[in-house]
């Protein structure tokens, strides 16, 4: 897709990959709309707009202010909670909420007009933890895995009608998700240890060339750090193997 003069909505645009996203984007010739828990002033937003990904009637109240919506890049996430036995339920809805049910929810609202005119991008921000695993927490893998699963489906279910579909699966890259700890929303400690033991920590702008790039090639999978597809074929060849390696990697950074 060329990106120039469409309209490009971000969520989580206050910092990290959403803040380089939104820069990457304008760059390229988009009007990009900027979203957040509270109003983002980011550099390259030609809107900028306080939004929860939770709230299905602020979002489409959004996309009906700001639309019709080209390209609409489901970055907002969350990194909480460790094992089960010691994640709360209303934290597992919180990550749940926000890394998966805001994606089916904007999806919903988006459909129906793509469909319509034959077009329209949906980029979900996933991880690496989607394709793998997430050492350290629970509620981080398997939202992740979910937000692959469900880009997967709108790529087979609606990719022959226009909708072109792509997600982001980093390793570590330099957010404060990454740098704060888990008391203070960010990775618990085996999960940061994992994270930095398995590759190079990127910049935020970095990555976000990487998307602009995948786009303008209508990738589905954006692998900013290519040893991520090494690992992704390793783990489908042999799935023994490689569970065993990763009990290893976990008891590594556990230690």
């Amino acid at each position: 897709m060329e990106l120039r003069d469409r309209v490009a909505v971000v969520t989580g645009a206050g910092g990290g990959i959403g803040r380089a996203l939104v820069g990457a984007l304008a760059d390229a010739g988009a009007r990009v709309v900027a979203t957040d828990l509270d109003v983002p002033e980011v550099d390259g937003a030609a809107v900028a707009r306080a939004l929860d990904v939770t709230d299905a009637e602020a979002t489409a109240a959004l996309l009906d202010e700001v639309g019709p919506v080209d390209v609409y890049l489901a970055n907002a996430g969350v990194a909480a909670g460790t094992d089960p036995m010691d994640t709360p339920d209303e934290l597992w809805e919180t990550v749940l909420g926000v890394n998966v049910r805001a994606h089916i929810t904007a999806a919903k609202l988006l459909l129906p007009g793509w469909l319509e005119r034959g077009e329209g991008y949906f980029v979900a921000t996933a991880s690496a933890a989607g394709l793998l695993t997430q050492i350290g927490s629970a509620p981080y893998a398997v939202s992740k895995h979910a937000a692959v699963a469900f880009a997967e489906w709108l790529s087979v279910t609606y990719g022959a009608r226009g909708v072109r579909v792509s997600t982001l699966c980093p390793m570590g890259v330099a957010t404060p998700m990454l740098d704060t700890g888990a008391d203070e929303g960010g990775m618990s400690a085996a999960a940061t240890g994992a994270v930095r033991a398995a590759g190079e920590v990127l910049t935020p702008e970095a990555v976000a060339a990487a998307v602009v790039e995948g786009i303008g090639r209508e990738e589905f999978l954006i692998l900013p750090h290519p040893e991520v597809l090494t690992f992704f074929r390793r783990k489908a060849d042999d799935y023994e193997r490689w569970l065993a390696g990763m009990r290893r990697l976990q008891e590594s950074v556990s230690r």
